[in-house]
C-alpha cells in the first residue's frame, strides 16, 4: 500500500512495470494470454478499462498476484464509519462474467470492506479453461450453494466440494474452482484481504444491474 503523502500507482502503469521486469514484449505477452497487442497497449496507457477477465488474463501471463495489477485501485486506510450498510435485493448485484464463470458483487458500493462477498457460478470445467490457477493476498471462505466442484492448488490435490460443504484457505495459495456437476454450480465466496478489495472495486467499476436469471444463462 502506498505511504501517505505519495501518489498512487495506477493499475496500468504496474501492467507495464511487472511486464518489463518479467523481460516480456507487447507482442510476447499478447501470444501468451491471448489479448490482441492493440488491447494490451490501450491497458498499459490507460486508455481502456481493466475489467476482471482482462485482469485474470494479466496476472496469470506475467505470473503475479492480482492485487500487484491493482496496486493504484483506492482501498480505504481508515476503519468504516459505524452504522454503514448495504441491502442487495434479488438480482440487483454489479456483476463481471465470461464464458468460465459469473461473479455477482453483492454491497459493491461499500469500499474498503473488511470482507468482499461474491456469489459465483462455477462453468469452468478445467484449470486449463480457465488459463491457469491464480492468487490474491488475504482469506478466503467458499461454501457451495448448489451443484459440486473442485478446488484446485498448488499445494494440495484437488478437494471435491458438493451442495453444503465449505472450506476455508489461504487466498495467496494459487486456486482455482473448477465444475464437475452437470447441473450448474453455485458459490458463495467470502474474501478478506486488500487484494480482493481492489479487484471487486475494479469488477465494480462498470456496474451492470444483472437479473437473477443471468446465472442460469
Amino acid at each position: 500500500m502506498a505511504k501517505a503523502g505519495a501518489a498512487p500507482t495506477h493499475p496500468a502503469a504496474a501492467i507495464r512495470a511487472v511486464r518489463i521486469e518479467r523481460g516480456l514484449t507487447l507482442r510476447a505477452l499478447s501470444a501468451r494470454i491471448g489479448l490482441p497487442y492493440s488491447t494490451l497497449s490501450k491497458l498499459e496507457n490507460g486508455k481502456m478499462e481493466l475489467t476482471y477477465d482482462k485482469l485474470l488474463k494479466l496476472a496469470q501471463g506475467l505470473n503475479t498476484d492480482l492485487g500487484t495489477l491493482l496496486a493504484g485501485a483506492p482501498v480505504a486506510d481508515a476503519p468504516p464509519p459505524v452504522g454503514r450498510r448495504s441491502v442487495t435485493r434479488a438480482g440487483r448485484s454489479a456483476g463481471a462474467s465470461s464464458d468460465v464463470h459469473n461473479h455477482l458483487y453483492p454491497a459493491a458500493e461499500l469500499l474498503g470492506k473488511m470482507m468482499v462477498p461474491i456469489i459465483i457460478e462455477v462453468r469452468a470445467r478445467s484449470v486449463d479453461e480457465l488459463g491457469g490457477l491464480v492468487r490474491h493476498s488475504g482469506e478466503e471462505y467458499l461454501y457451495v450453494l448448489s451443484g459440486a466442484m473442485e478446488l484446485h492448488s498448488d499445494l494440495y490435490a484437488p478437494l471435491p466440494l458438493g451442495f453444503g460443504d465449505s472450506v476455508y484457505f489461504d487466498s495467496g495459495m494459487a486456486h482455482a474452482y473448477v465444475r464437475v456437476s452437470q447441473e450448474p454450480c453455485r458459490v458463495l465466496s467470502v474474501c478478506a484481504g486488500a487484494g480482493i478489495q481492489r479487484l471487486a472495486h475494479s469488477a465494480a467499476q462498470a456496474w451492470t444491474l444483472a437479473p437473477a436469471s443471468a446465472l442460469d444463462e
